[in-house]
């Protein structure tokens, strides 16, 4: 079986034939140069797993080619290879970032188990930068609006401190995205996040949840189990919902804030971690705490560094790429070419008001790559609901005092009902209505309704 492509920079012929052979035998895709110029030639154009990289060499030397390679090819293992081995030179390589020194004349055998190694280094390393793009892509942050250009920053300030942050906003807002971004731009990014929603635990088991319990501490624990602030020992421990905690686990929760320390339910015994609190919220805490549901002196405690995501409808200038980005993403998952979005489906994503936050944007996206085969999304391919909202918000008449006005409003709410049942396909509302089409394009007109559908011949 073929492991990886393995470099081979020796000016001596023989090493590189031995080499090539033992290589060949183990399973690996060898190819050989004899000069640091060439190796990189080849490296520009080709990747190879490791580099078996003799020091002495004419023209450019071992270690400047050891240099050029760390800064053109960093995830491949480069092993030094010398016939005048000295102490020196092995810690030289080190520094400039070889994974292993070996000396002439070479143990075939040791040479094959470096190799190896070094090729499973190789895999290691790659495998963990496709997973750190994988999460960056999983958390990018999308939209430039203003709002979201200061979370950025606010983000990139508080991110690297061990700060308490309580992020407060609507549902659907992304405030789990934004402690994730707070976790992985921290110091703490290589230890746990564990994520806590305090509002889905039953109010006698959340205590349980975060600190853990003994054998025996209540009926139905058959077991010891760790708590969620042991998980995140070193980490980041993230509270969603937080106002929604009993007024007994915020005292605890408090004490741990203030101690860093714990004892498990029906145990006596301490427990220390260091933990970084991440806390959200979508209730007003200081309307909370006037009416007694929640601790001032925790609120304190948990408000070092606050943030406020703004709601999707505050910054409309985000809609459409964060609608681009997940019909992007749901067209990978499906495997599916994602849709274009058409004009008046445009218009009716940027007129919605969006109660459910990116999340709702996020769930409508997956739903149309699911749902619709047309190369592009029209607004009948949108949900009922957002399209007689997007419809309905057309400005109604103010006066409906007379006999003229209160015909035309109801004219209006009647075509509206017309069209929201026909999707706002125009012909067929139109059909409904008992009129022509084009009649229909004028009562539109003039009563100031967008109109909209998937209608190819119909004017644009």
């Amino acid at each position: 079986m073929v492991h990886a492509a393995v470099l081979i920079v020796d000016d001596e012929l023989g090493v590189q034939t031995s080499l090539r052979g033992i290589l060949e035998d183990a399973g690996f895709e060898p190819e050989a140069v004899s000069s640091g110029e060439e190796a990189l030639e080849l490296l520009t154009g080709r990747e190879f797993a490791v580099v078996l990289l003799d020091i002495w060499l004419p023209g450019m030397d071992g270690f400047e080619t050891l240099s050029e390679i760390r800064r053109l090819a960093p995830e491949t293992s480069v092993v030094m290879i010398s016939g005048h081995g000295s102490i020196e030179a092995a810690v030289r390589a080190t520094k400039l970032g070889a994974y292993d020194f070996i000396e002439k004349p070479l143990s075939l055998e040791k040479t094959v188990l470096v190799v190896t190694n070094a090729e499973r280094q190789y895999r290691l390393e790659r495998e963990n930068r496709l997973l750190r793009a994988e999460v960056e892509r999983k958390y990018a942050m999308i939209g430039d609006s203003v709002p979201m250009q200061a979370l950025r920053q606010q983000i990139a300030f508080a991110a690297p401190s061990n700060g308490r942050v309580l992020i407060s906003g609507e549902n659907g807002t992304g405030k789990e995205l934004v402690a994730h971004l707070l976790h992985l731009h921290s110091l703490r990014r290589d230890k746990p996040f564990v994520e806590m929603n305090c509002a889905a635990i039953p109010e006698e088991l959340i205590e349980s949840e975060l600190f853990g319990h003994v054998k025996g501490a209540f009926t139905g624990a058959g077991g010891d189990k760790e708590g969620k602030f042991v998980q995140a020992d070193g980490g980041t421990i993230f509270l969603d919902e937080v106002g929604d905690m009993s007024p007994k686990t915020q005292a605890k929760v408090l004490r741990v804030l203030e101690q860093q320390s714990f004892s498990p339910v029906g145990s006596n015994a301490t427990v220390r971690v260091d933990v970084r609190v991440i806390a959200s919220t979508n209730k007003n805490l200081e309307r909370e705490i006037e009416r007694g549901n929640f601790r001032e002196d925790l609120y304190y405690r948990l408000n070092v560094i606050p943030f406020e995501i703004p709601p999707l409808r505050e910054r409309k200038e985000d809609i459409l790429p964060l609608a681009a980005h997940f019909l992007d993403q749901f067209a990978r998952k499906y495997r599916r070419k994602p849709p274009a979005l058409g004009k008046k489906a445009i218009a009716v994503l940027e007129s919605y008001d969006w109660p459910g936050n990116v999340r709702e944007l996020r769930n409508i996206m997956e739903r149309i790559v699911i749902m619709t085969q047309q190369p592009r999304i029209d607004v009948c391919d949108l949900p009922e609901a957002m399209l007689g909202r997007a419809l309905s918000a057309a400005p109604a008449p103010e006066d409906d005092s007379t006999l003229h006005a209160a015909r035309e409003r109801f004219e209006r709410d009647f075509i509206l009902q017309k069209l929201v049942e026909h999707r706002g396909n125009i012909s067929r509302a139109a059909e409904a209505l008992g009129i022509e089409r084009s009649n229909l394009y004028r009562k539109l007109r003039q009563l100031g309704i967008p109109w909209s559908g998937r209608d190819t011949d119909g004017p644009e």
